[in-house]
C-alpha cells in the first residue's frame, strides 16, 4: 500500500522523537560528535596556519587561485570529510549495535569506524573531489555557479543521507554505497526530507535563541564595566552553540541509523521506543 505524504511525514516524526528519545538515554553518544570537533579544529590549524604567510596573504588579497591552491584545497576537504565520515561511522555502528538489542561503548563504535577505515577514506576523497568541484564552479561561475552549486549540494545532501549507515552495514564500495544510498531514497523520501527539515528547523531555532539571549547577557554585562563577567558570558554563549552543535549531529546520526533500518527491515529494532512507534510504523501491505 503506498503512502500518502502525511503518511511519510507522521514517520519522520515518529523517528525523529524516538531517535531523541535514545539519545536521551545514551548521552554516550555525543562524544563522537565532540571529539570529531576536536579533531577539527586541529586539521584547520594544520591547514590555516601555513597559509598564514606571505604568500598565502598575497593570493588572498589578489584573489588569484592557482593549481597550488586548489591542491591545498582538495587535500583540505578530502582530510574534513575523512573526519566526519570517520566518528560519524562510529556513532551510527553504535546506534546500530543496540539496535541489534547488543551493549555498545565508545570503543566499540571507534572499532567499527576504523574496520572501515579503507572505505571512508575513499568516500572522503569522492566526496572531496566533488566538493572542490562546486567551489570552482561558485568562483567561474559567478551567480550562475553558486546557484547550480547549492541546488547541487541539497541534492546530494538528501541522495547520500543513507551513506553512512550503508557503509558501516555492508562490505561496499563508496559508489555502490552512493548508489544503494540513493535507491533507499525512493523508499524513504517522505521520512529522509521530513525528519531532516523537523531536525534542522528546530536547531536553527535553537541557535538563532542562544545566540540572541548570548548577546543579550554579554551586552547586559557590558553596562557594568566588568571585563570578565563579559568575557564570562561570552564563553557561555559559545559554549552553549558547540553544545547544540553537538546534539544536533548525534540526533542526525541516530536519525540516519534508523531510518536505514526502517529502509532495509521495514522496522527500527531495539533500543527505541516503540510507543513513540505505534501507528506510524505499522506492518508494510
Amino acid at each position: 500500500m503506498e503512502l500518502t505524504v502525511s503518511g511519510r511525514y507522521t514517520r519522520s516524526w515518529a523517528l525523529v522523537k524516538a531517535s531523541a528519545a535514545v539519545l536521551n538515554q545514551n548521552r554516550s553518544l555525543l562524544l563522537f560528535p565532540l571529539i570529531s570537533s576536536v579533531v577539527m579544529a586541529f586539521v584547520v590549524l594544520c591547514f590555516a596556519l601555513p597559509l598564514l604567510g606571505i604568500e598565502g596573504l598575497g593570493r588572498i588579497t589578489h584573489m588569484q587561485a592557482g593549481p597550488g591552491t586548489y591542491g591545498i584545497g582538495f587535500l583540505f576537504y578530502v582530510v574534513q570529510y575523512f573526519v566526519i565520515f570517520f566518528f560519524n561511522s562510529a556513532l551510527v555502528g553504535c546506534v546500530m549495535l543496540r539496535m541489534d538489542g547488543r551493549e555498545a561503548r565508545l570503543s566499540d563504535g571507534l572499532a567499527i569506524a576504523r574496520s572501515k577505515i579503507g572505505v571512508i577514506f575513499a568516500y572522503a576523497v569522492v566526496a572531496g573531489t566533488v566538493g572542490m568541484a562546486l567551489r570552482m564552479a561558485e568562483e567561474r561561475l559567478g551567480f550562475v555557479g553558486k546557484l547550480v552549486a547549492g541546488l547541487t549540494g541539497v541534492a546530494l545532501s538528501l541522495a547520500t543521507a543513507l551513506v553512512v549507515p550503508v557503509l558501516v552495514a555492508r562490505d561496499v564500495g563508496p559508489i555502490e554505497a552512493l548508489k544503494e544510498s540513493a535507491q533507499l531514497l525512493k523508499s524513504t523520501w517522505g521520512e529522509n526530507l521530513g525528519g531532516r527539515l523537523r531536525i534542522g528547523v528546530f536547531f536553527f531555532l535553537a541557535y538563532i535563541a542562544i545566540a540572541l539571549f548570548g548577546v543579550a547577557l554579554t551586552v547586559a554585562a557590558g553596562a557594568t564595566r566588568n571585563i570578565p563577567l563579559v568575557f564570562l558570558c561570552a564563553v557561555v554563549t559559545l559554549v552553549a552553540i558547540l553544545f547544540t552543535a553537538m546534539v544536533n549531529a548525534a540526533l542526525a546520526g541516530i536519525y540516519s541509523a534508523a531510518l536505514y533500518r526502517y529502509a532495509v527491515f521495514g522496522e527500527v529494532g531495539a533500543g527505541f521506543d516503540q510507543q513513540l512507534l505505534n501507528g506510524a510504523f505499522l506492518p508494510k501491505k
